[in-house]
């Protein structure tokens, strides 16, 4: 089933992400972070591409085990970065004939050590073209962006930015899955901003739980520059043990799942890092499965 069939059919819609495991054991912890998550019903699945195509060959794998060993709908993230046009139409028909026809397209990151990001000889530059690219190879599949409640860095211009969201949307995609967020206000005045420029698709909100101070710090790193609220903040900093952060943390999630929910949101996506205990917990307080 297509992302955007599953948002028109139940609202909001539930779904988790995934990334390739380094290690054998590392995939024996995964499904079985997936056989504890699977009881939660959630919409879908995705699973993430490295920076620079690190993981290509372990996210086809990932995402076709998914495809084969559950009934999940499965959505492969993919990148600009590190293939050729070539490449990518490759990926994506091992993906067609695989059963997969949902992806997450995106310009993606420079590889490690890389601080600039240069597009790849015979790719493709933005991810617009890469949406325009499967929307003419594989009409049939369903796609994915990205979206940045609290901006992206190499877009200083917010207004700039929605400028090449629309572009994005305009090439032929879905929905809108936003890089994790801590402020819903931020999220709100995002969706408001996306409805004035005439981006109509649904878009779905991208959480995770803060686990320990140092993972806030990382947390900050990855979501690209996103502010923790001073009162997220002050609680975490009381907090005298990983622990106590960790439950400070997923009652913040929780709570703001429960204002997503009652502000008419699409659907909510959780960053799981390959853990189910945070999002069995949010589900369990809040009885998602209900909703």
């Amino acid at each position: 089933m297509l992302i955007k069939e599953i948002l028109e059919q139940k609202k909001p819609s539930f779904s988790f992400e995934f990334f390739p495991p380094k290690t054998e054991a590392g995939w024996d912890s995964l499904f079985q972070t997936i056989s504890d998550l699977t009881p939660l019903k959630p919409g879908s699945v995705s699973v993430t591409y490295g920076a620079g195509g690190s993981t290509r060959d372990q996210t086809h794998n990932l995402v076709t085990r998914i495809t084969r060993e559950t009934d999940i709908t499965v959505v492969a993230h993919l990148t600009c970065i590190g293939s050729t046009q070539e490449e990518i139409e490759a990926i994506l028909q091992r993906y067609d004939e695989a059963g997969v026809h949902n992806i997450l397209a995106l310009r993606g990151d420079p590889p490690k050590g890389q601080t600039e990001w240069v597009a790849t000889a015979g790719g493709f530059t933005y991810a617009a073209d890469l949406v325009a690219f499967i929307k003419e190879k594989f009409p049939h599949f369903g796609i994915g962006v990205a979206g940045f409640p609290q901006g992206h860095p190499a877009t200083p211009n917010r207004l700039k930015e929605i400028d090449y969201l629309k572009a994005k949307m305009d090439a032929g995609a879905d929905y809108i899955c936003t890089q994790l967020f801590f402020d819903n206000h931020d999220f709100y005045d995002f969706r408001d901003r996306c409805r004035l420029a005439g981006i109509d698709q649904p878009i779905i909100a991208g959480l995770m739980p803060i686990t320990s101070q140092q993972a806030m710090v990382r947390m900050a790193d990855l979501a690209a520059g996103a502010h923790v609220p001073a009162s997220l903040l002050k609680s975490v900093l009381k907090c005298s043990s990983d622990e106590a952060v960790e439950k400070t943390g997923i009652h913040w999630l929780t709570e703001q799942v429960r204002d997503l929910i009652n502000h008419d949101i699409d659907g909510i996506h959780f960053y799981t890092l390959n853990k189910s205990a945070a999002t069995r917990q949010v589900y369990e307080t809040l009885t998602l499965t209900e909703v």
